[in-house]
């Protein structure tokens, strides 16, 4: 069985929230958005760093711009996270498009066309949300 690693978990946790603030008031680039940082994997070495981001209100290929353009600031964020926070080693980042907000996107349409079908009607209306 597979040991659980509470002490990577909590650095991740740091990590996000870090990383957050410094996206939003440190990185200086006009085409990223609203970056959202959704989620973070350190390695159990906390060698690596794996950040899931999308960006808010973007579609797929303005979100993976943003990734390139963030996975180009690693180092300067990676320094930036080591003077805030108290790690002997901070971890080397690898942002990620995280598409799961995407998927849920998807498959809300279809519950949505799945329901419109079974009501019998095109799903196309307006009032096809008056009887939830």
């Amino acid at each position: 069985m597979a040991r659980d690693y509470p002490r990577t978990r909590r650095v991740a946790d740091q990590i996000q929230r870090e990383l957050a603030g410094l996206i939003r008031d440190a990185v200086r680039d006009p085409r990223l958005g609203s970056v959202t940082v959704s989620e973070v994997n350190v390695s159990r070495d906390m060698g690596h760093a794996k950040v899931y981001m999308t960006v808010l209100g973007a579609d797929a290929d303005t979100s993976r711009e943003a990734v390139e353009i963030l996975n180009g600031a690693a180092g300067f964020l990676r320094r930036e996270l080591g003077r805030s926070m108290r790690l002997r080693t901070v971890p080397a980042l690898h942002f990620l498009y995280d598409d799961v907000f995407d998927r849920g996107a998807d498959l809300s349409q279809l519950i949505d066309r799945a329901v419109a079908s079974d009501r019998g009607d095109d799903g196309q209306g307006e009032g096809s949300d008056q009887d939830r």
